[in-house]
């Protein structure tokens, strides 16, 4: 018989017993639809889920590095992430102990997801820190699409949870790891550990202090919040917390945290700009290069067409000319400069690039002054006396549109009227001076006219045997001027063209020592028109001069008398041969430099004198690496017979004379250089352009200096003549590269004539 009491408790059982089914039930049909969404996302039915080549080979975006010889870092190529892999080895275990003892404990023992982490979130609602390892933290950032709804977003976690199990089959720890590192964004353009080193601290990964170490770990939690440049005092904060964690779990003692955390946070800044840092002009001409594209006729102006045949031979004879364009990587597509992460040896010589931008630095500046003094208070400032108002006129109205503000307004539709109007409207702005920038308030046509003010220079330094390209300054600063005058701009040469034609002379068997009359001379052209050169030594007319006195004097006449002996046609083989490929007119004037030719080229042309006849052409990169060390490409310098070794005997002797009694003795007197060395300087009409191109028995150097338009000059020539303006550069460049004993150039090396030449031998 049931009582009251025991059919209660036969109720009670039942409900239990429903309560229990129903509880494990539900538990139950959520553990399998958990497990059935987990399924449908590792079979990538449900969210997003990357391919399993595309887990095994990230497509992870790396700048290309430029490096010199000297294995120093002198810039990089990229679009919007200045990004650079980096190895395990090479990076501090101070980084990696910081990261693991904040972020994520037990990296070592878990595979991907941390349960037990995940559970204390959870279970204390993130208070107690959060469950995401490492490994998610890395899925996150290379394949976490933005969520666009509710459902999106609720899947994410899930989706890090199945690709970073797969990433721990994939990879080994410290593999995860350094991909973590090589992905983050610190801000400021320092996208991976090796960015953020140089842009925060100046240094490598592998040279991190453990104090920079945390810091740069602290920002992993939220880079914008820690920022140490705009929010320092939570960048310190966040900096000791990292290092509390780490003497927490014992990969530091108490000791040693208390110390740490009491330093202040110590930055060696340097914000990622192309425009700054060494040698901008080249990294920009090598970019060009290495990006160039097979030339087509139809994209050259009529005017153009001797420029496209350059480009054409440097397309199909010059393997690093469109480099990117002619080598594919393993799928079929081209090298892309920005994002494949290349590896650009250079033969730069960071050591000697930075002594060439000082010297230019020092003498411009000086230069520039003297410039001023000269135009102060002219109304044809700073162009030539010689203009008319209407030639200025028309100088400046072509220096307007070709702007970049005159282009803007007329896609707006302005009127040429409406244009000049806002050219000639005052405006505050930011001027260029060696002194800074200057704050003022100027029309834009007068700021063109400003920057016309600043002379402009290109010079270049290579090995005289290797070819190998040491420095390379194409202007006086990127940031404003960026037109370079080492390759792209070509200037009238005045008297450096002289050594071709004495070259010519000695080649056909004349000697140095051999004489004429110092007198004026007329040439006749092949359309019978007659031509005298002028000339400045008076004071020897009419006596009998050596062919090494014309040279050393730089004298016009018996330049002139040896252009008699010639054909112009000759002479422009010679320079051909020469390397230089600019306009050349076969005329009898040629002789004296009328023509245009690049800094490149005539340095080029001037390594046959020290090199024993054999003219090399620049070398500027050694070798290419892909993103993991494998070479693509080695580059080695052609080399061209131009002349017998005794011509170039004889040519040192001359050249060499040039410095020791002639022209360029300025660099023996003023600047106090001993070692044996050859060189000419030379001055075009109306002395625009000041040239210097000078050899020792390993290096050749050359130098130009002159306004940005030829009617920007000195008025007066022993100012505005190459000895004064691109002289002092060489000079100052070698007192540099001389006092820098671990460079190896020595005062007393020799050129390598033998000793039985007699440069008297011909005369006798």
């Amino acid at each position: 018989m049931k009582t009251e009491n025991g059919k209660v408790k036969t109720e009670n059982g039942k409900f239990k017993k429903k309560f229990a089914i129903w509880f494990w039930s539900i538990i139950g049909a959520g553990i399998a639809a958990i497990v059935l969404v987990f399924w449908m996302i590792t079979k990538g039915w449900l969210g997003y889920l990357p391919p399993l080549d595309e887990l095994q080979n990230p497509k992870n975006k790396f700048a290309t590095e430029v490096i010199s010889s000297d294995m120093q870092l002198l810039g990089r190529y990229y679009r919007n992430e200045n990004r650079v892999s980096v190895n395990y080895t090479d990076i501090s275990p101070n980084m990696i102990n910081a990261l693991i003892a904040t972020e994520d404990v037990r990296y070592y023992d878990h595979t991907g997801v941390d349960v037990k982490s995940l559970l204390r979130a959870v279970m204390k609602l993130g208070k107690a820190g959060g469950g995401s390892t490492i490994t998610q933290q890395l899925a996150k950032q290379l394949w976490s699409p933005r969520a666009n709804n509710i459902f999106e977003r609720a899947l994410q976690k899930p989706i890090e949870w199945v690709i970073a199990t797969k990433l721990e089959r994939l990879y080994s720890k410290e593999e995860i790891l350094t991909m973590y590192l090589n992905q983050f964004d610190f801000l400021y353009n320092a996208v991976g550990i090796k960015s953020a080193a140089q842009v925060y601290f100046s240094t490598t990964p592998a040279e991190l202090k453990l104090e920079e170490a945390a810091m740069l770990v602290g920002m992993c939690k939220n880079p914008a919040l820690y920022n140490p440049r705009r929010r320092p005092e939570n960048a310190l904060n966040r900096r000791n917390t990292v290092l509390s964690q780490m003497q927490k779990y014992d990969y530091i003692t108490e000791q040693m945290c208390d110390s740490l955390q009491a330093l202040p946070i110590e930055l060696k800044y340097q914000s990622v700009d192309h425009k700054q840092g060494l040698a901008p002009y080249f990294r920009e001409y090598l970019r060009q290069v290495l990006t160039a594209k097979e030339p087509k006729k139809s994209n050259y102006s009529e005017w153009n067409m001797l420029q496209y045949d350059i480009d054409r031979r440097q397309w199909e004879e010059n393997p690093l000319y469109g480099f990117c364009q002619k080598n594919h990587k393993p799928d079929g597509t081209p090298y892309d400069l920005y994002q494949d992460g290349l590896r650009i040896y250079t033969t730069i010589d960071s050591r000697m690039q930075q002594y060439a931008e000082e010297a230019v630095s020092e003498h411009m500046q000086e230069l520039q002054k003297s410039f001023f003094r000269e135009k102060r208070r002219k109304s044809y400032a700073p162009f030539s006396q010689d203009l008319t108002p209407e030639d200025i006129d028309a100088i400046m109205n072509r220096s307007m549109r070709q702007t970049d503000r005159y282009r803007a307004l007329k896609k707006q539709g302005l009127s040429e009227t409406e244009i000049k109007k806002s050219f000639n409207t005052p405006v505050a702005m930011r001027v260029f001076s060696y002194n800074g920038l200057i704050d003022t308030t100027m029309t834009p046509m007068d700021s063109i006219k400003w920057n016309k003010h600043f002379l402009r220079c290109g010079f270049m330094s290579m090995d005289a045997h290797s070819g190998a390209v040491k420095a390379y300054v194409g202007g006086t600063n990127f940031t404003h001027f960026q037109y370079d005058m080492v390759t792209s701009g070509r200037r009238q040469v005045g008297s450096t063209i002289k050594p071709y034609l004495f070259t010519l002379a000695m080649d056909e068997g004349m000697w140095p020592c051999d004489s004429t009359v110092n007198d004026s001379i007329t040439l006749v052209d092949g359309n019978g028109v007659a031509w005298t050169p002028r000339d400045d030594h008076f004071a020897n007319q009419y006596e009998m001069v050596t062919l090494n006195w014309g040279l050393e004097k730089s004298s016009n006449w018996i330049t002139a008398y040896l252009m008699s002996l010639f054909t112009p046609e000759q002479l422009v083989r010679m320079m051909r041969s020469f390397g230089i490929e600019g306009q050349l007119d076969p005329v009898v004037s040629l002789c004296l430099g009328p023509c245009e030719v690049s800094v490149k080229e005539m340095v080029d042309a001037y390594t046959t004198f020290p090199n024993k006849g054999i003219r090399v052409e620049p070398l500027f990169v050694t070798r290419i690496e892909d993103n993991n060390g494998n070479i693509l490409a080695t580059f080695t310098p052609k080399t061209y017979e131009i002349i017998s070794e005794t011509t170039s005997y004889k040519m040192i002797y001359m050249l060499r004379n040039v410095m020791d009694h002639g022209t360029g003795v300025r660099a023996r007197f003023r600047y106090g250089l001993k070692a044996p060395m050859g060189g000419k300087t030379g001055t075009s009409q109306n002395h625009s352009d000041g040239w210097f191109v000078g050899f020792t028995p390993s290096l050749v150097s050359g130098v130009w200096v002159g306004g940005e338009d030829r009617s920007i000059h000195f008025d007066n020539m022993s100012a505005g003549q190459g000895a004064n303006m691109a002289l002092p550069i060489w000079a100052l460049y070698m007192q540099k590269v001389y006092a820098d004993e671990e460079l190896g150039y020595s005062v007393e090396e020799q050129f390598d004539v033998p000793e039985w030449f007699d440069a008297e031998a011909g005369c006798k």
